[in-house]
C-alpha cells in the first residue's frame, strides 16, 4: 500500500490525468491481503475506510456486505478510479436529463448544486468489477451512477478520487427529489471511528 501511495504522489507534480493513473492502477494491482489492515464490516451498511488523503488525492477501501448498495449519487466533477480486489460490485450508470432546475446544473468546480425535484435520470447501462476485470473510471463531465453488491459473498473495492470528495449529490428517485448529502468515514487510517449513521457513497 506504501508503494502505490508514493506512485500517486508521483502523479502530483504534473497534470493528474485519467488514463496515466488508470495505467499505473492496472500495472500495480493490489491484493486483497494488501487491503487487511483497512477492511472493516458492518451489517447495517457498507463502510468507507480512509487509507491516505492529501489535498489531490483520496485513497479508501468500501466493505460491502451482500445486497449493500449506495444511493444514485453524483461525483462532483471528479477523477475517479475503482477496482475489486475480493467479490464483485455492480455499477449502475445514469445520465442527468431533466429537473426542476436546470440552472442549479454544471456549475463551475461542482456538477450539481442540489434541491432541484421533478428529477429524470436514463439509466444507460450497468457493468460488473470483480478482480481481473480491470479498473472502472468516474467521469469528471459527469458521473451519476449507484454501486451495488448482488452476490452472495462480502466485496472489497479500493476508491481513489482527485481531488478527495467530502459531499455529493444523492438522487432519492421515489421522493423525487435531490439533496447535498455529507460524506463520512467509517475508520481512518485502520482505525474505526465513533459509529455513524449510513452513509452516502
Amino acid at each position: 500500500m506504501e508503494d502505490l501511495v508514493e506512485g500517486l504522489k508521483s502523479f502530483e507534480r504534473d497534470l493528474i490525468t485519467q488514463d496515466a493513473v488508470r495505467d499505473y492502477l492496472a500495472a500495480t494491482p493490489l491484493s486483497r491481503d494488501a487491503l487487511t489492515p483497512y477492511i472493516f464490516w458492518n451489517d447495517r451498511h457498507y463502510t468507507r475506510n480512509l487509507i491516505y488523503r492529501d489535498d489531490l488525492f483520496e485513497v479508501m477501501t468500501i466493505c460491502w456486505k451482500p445486497g449493500q448498495k449506495t444511493v444514485i449519487h453524483s461525483h462532483n466533477g471528479q477523477l475517479g478510479w475503482m477496482s475489486v480486489p475480493e467479490g464483485e460490485v455492480l455499477v449502475h450508470n445514469y445520465k442527468y436529463v431533466r429537473c426542476s432546475n436546470p440552472e442549479l446544473q454544471n456549475v463551475v468546480g461542482i456538477d450539481c448544486l442540489a434541491g432541484g425535484h421533478h428529477i429524470e435520470l436514463d439509466r444507460l447501462h450497468t457493468e460488473g468489477c470483480a478482480p481481473g476485470s480491470g479498473v472502472v473510471l468516474v467521469d469528471k463531465l459527469q458521473t451519476i451512477h449507484q454501486i451495488e453488491n448482488a452476490g452472495n459473498t462480502g466485496c472489497v473495492s479500493l476508491h481513489i478520487y482527485s481531488r478527495p470528495i467530502d459531499s455529493c449529490v444523492a438522487y432519492d428517485l421515489a421522493e423525487d427529489r435531490c439533496f447535498r448529502r455529507t460524506l463520512k468515514y467509517y475508520s481512518r487510517y485502520g482505525q474505526v471511528e465513533i459509529e455513524q449513521s449510513p452513509v452516502t457513497r
